[in-house]
């Protein structure tokens, strides 16, 4: 019994003799989307394009802070940064791709099928 109060002993000991310093650090902090993404990611994505789907941010969010990063701060910068390349391209003119007009929707409709021949 006494070899086990002072093993006690030492062990408080040592806990509270340890610096206020010696914190859990976070890894990520300071990081930008790519470089988190580099270092969480890419082992098993080639590409961060398609990962967000579509999803809502505040989902993607609670998913990747609950699976993959250390810090709600960072698991929120890894949302922008997926978010921002899943955004489809936007064309280069910046307008609107023109609509199909009557007479090329009615000249491709005119095509049919020979009508069946019937028996005389």
């Amino acid at each position: 019994m006494p070899a086990i109060s002072h093993a006690s002993a030492i062990l408080i000991a040592i806990m509270t003799s340890l610096p206020a310093s010696a914190q859990v650090q976070n890894l990520d902090q300071d990081k930008n989307g790519p470089k988190l993404f580099a270092a969480t990611c890419a082992d098993c994505h080639r590409s961060a394009r398609g990962l967000a789907k579509g999803r809502f941010s505040i989902t993607l969010w609670y998913y990747l802070q609950q699976h993959y990063t250390s810090s709600s701060a960072t698991a929120r910068t890894l949302t922008a940064y997926l978010q921002s390349v899943d955004t489809p391209p936007r064309s280069k003119t910046g307008k609107s791709q023109p609509k199909a007009t009557k007479s090329a929707a009615t000249s491709a409709s005119a095509v049919r099928p020979p009508a069946p021949v019937t028996g005389r």
